[in-house]
């Protein structure tokens, strides 16, 4: 089964400062059909206007994964973190027990564009955590690119869950594959461009809700950038 998120059917907000597109319910978006998918609970696309952002705010007992996109993002965290995160970085922050943090355009000049996500954690009551690393354009080209996993595998980041996320950017007319998902939930979500997905025609900010498929077959339609969820 493949159900397909059209990007113009996202939740929508404008703030001025900041203009979002919510896959799932956040905030004033609520959609009873989209909740969740499996343990994953949020993905956000957010554009920052330069020098604007997210005053010191809490979480608890969440995965916080931040991809950004173009642009970077001024970190400040209760757990002592201060760091700026550039476009092909990716963050992880275990809020567990509660962090608070903040979050701002780097930039007096340039939008931010990125995405932010969030995954139930294995357990509530987790020690809160950090991590930043860098994930090259060259790393992920016609290539599924391991991102994050449980156990922090091929230099990917650790997330607290049993998932699999990949990046992928995908020259015109390549394709990249992946086996034995039959028994698990998969989401894409298509970051810029054109690609096909099992067929299925998806682009920018498009997402796809996968059950039941044997495999994952990407195919690009115009150069594009998507992020894999392979999840139990």
């Amino acid at each position: 089964m493949l159900d397909i998120i059209r990007s113009e059917s996202r939740g929508s907000a404008d703030h001025g400062w900041l203009k979002a597109k919510h896959t799932f319910s956040f905030a004033e978006y609520r959609d009873p059909e989209r909740v969740r998918f499996g343990k994953l609970r949020v993905i956000n696309e957010d554009r920052i206007a330069p020098a604007q952002g997210f005053g010191t705010h809490p979480h608890k007992d969440m995965e916080i994964v931040t991809y950004i996109i173009s642009g970077a993002i001024e970190h400040k965290d209760s757990m002592g973190n201060g760091t700026v995160i550039r476009a092909g970085e990716v963050q992880r922050m275990t809020a567990g027990t509660g962090v608070q943090h903040s979050e701002f355009n780097h930039s007096k000049d340039e939008e931010l564009h990125l995405l932010q996500i969030w995954i139930f954690p294995e357990k509530n009551g987790l020690e809160p955590g950090y991590e930043q690393t860098l994930f090259a354009r060259e790393d992920k080209l016609n290539r599924l690119r391991l991102i994050g996993s449980n156990d922090g595998r091929d230099g990917s980041i650790t997330i607290h869950q049993d998932v699999d996320l990949y990046a992928s950017v995908l020259e015109t007319g390549n394709e990249v594959t992946l086996d034995d998902v039959a028994d698990r939930r998969v989401f894409v979500q298509v970051v810029s461009g054109e690609l096909h997905v099992n067929g299925e025609r998806l682009s920018a900010g498009d997402g796809a809700q996968i059950r039941h498929a044997a495999e994952i077959v990407a195919k690009s339609e115009s150069d594009a950038e998507f992020l894999l969820f392979n999840m139990a």
